[in-house]
């Protein structure tokens, strides 16, 4: 895959583009059904398939107040985005500049002189331009005139309501992990560096990973979930704490940390990616470390038994 980062670097393939547009937002099911149309469209008419999404959520820009919580960072969408099989990645800045084109100046310059679209993929709903000015049937028509064929793709829908960014962090907001798992096609991860904690974990038997994670990103609520990590190459299960360790801590911060099943490597400063698979309870005070200790026995038990062994 290659990547274009930049509205002025654009350069149309040699025998133009199937585009597939949108924010792309955690990369899940209905994202990937639009994008293989795109895919297939090239692959029929010889084109080059095109993801075109932008370098930030347009609420940034356009709403900086309501900015949701994200789903996937910048590079893993572009990591997301590459396994979808596409030939060319197209990042365009959506700054104030951007956001006052017009419908017509965003055909023009991005669609035409940018890339030679030849077919564009977008959902049913979609709008685009200065105000949101333009919308599905719009596109159409300055695809008539341009040369270039529109497809307005119907949502997917998952238990008879549709696929959307907003009801994966609802559900990721829920605690409801497993949800968010059907809906992405995959389970929800995040990344982030391991850094030095208070080490209590490693006093208890139950060394954790403490991470520092971007704070833009989706969080699931406060809980003990299993999950899965991947650090060092090696993939291992993981039970994880988003919480404040109210055993030892009265007023602590929000933290995520994982104990990973079956794993004795030192990773400070690694990177990590935690996915969640099952929320397993809720966060709990104990009144000894003994009681908790018992607790993370089961917890452990429990991540193996929801995740396997994960190797």
């Amino acid at each position: 895959m290659r990547t274009i980062v930049g509205r002025a670097l654009l350069e149309p393939p040699p025998e133009g583009a199937a585009i597939a547009i949108g924010t792309f937002d955690g990369v899940h099911l209905g994202h990937r059904a639009l994008i293989a149309g795109a895919i297939e469209s090239a692959r029929r008419a010889g084109t080059e398939a095109v993801a075109l999404t932008w370098d930030r959520h347009p609420s940034v820009t356009l709403r900086p107040d309501r900015v949701p919580p994200l789903l996937s960072s910048s590079d893993r969408k572009a990591e997301l985005l590459r396994a979808t099989g596409i030939d060319l990645l197209a990042v365009v800045a959506f700054d104030e500049e951007f956001s006052h084109l017009s419908p017509e100046e965003f055909v023009s310059s991005v669609l035409i002189e940018g890339l030679d679209a030849r077919t564009v993929h977008v959902g049913h709903d979609w709008r685009f331009g200065h105000k949101a000015a333009g919308d599905v049937e719009l596109l159409h028509k300055l695809g008539r005139d341009d040369g270039f064929d529109v497809f307005g793709v119907d949502l997917q829908e998952v238990s008879g309501q549709a696929v959307t960014s907003s009801r994966i962090r609802a559900a990721i907001g829920d605690g409801d992990v497993e949800l968010a798992r059907t809906l992405l096609g995959r389970p929800y991860d995040v990344d982030g560096m391991v850094v030095a904690g208070e080490s209590r974990g490693k006093t208890l038997g139950y060394p954790t990973a403490n991470l520092d994670i971007d704070p833009s990103l989706a969080r699931p609520p406060i809980g003990i979930y299993a999950g899965v990590a991947q650090v060092a190459g090696l993939t291992r299960p993981a039970a994880i704490s988003v919480g404040t360790n109210p055993t030892f801590e009265t007023a602590g911060r929000v933290r995520v940390e994982a104990y990973l099943l079956d794993f004795a490597q030192e990773i400070y400063d690694e990177r990590i990616r935690l996915e969640f698979w099952k929320r397993l309870r809720g966060e709990q005070r104990f009144d000894s470390s003994e009681e908790l200790v018992e607790q993370m026995k089961r917890d452990v038990e429990a991540t193996r038994a929801a995740v396997g062994n994960n190797r």
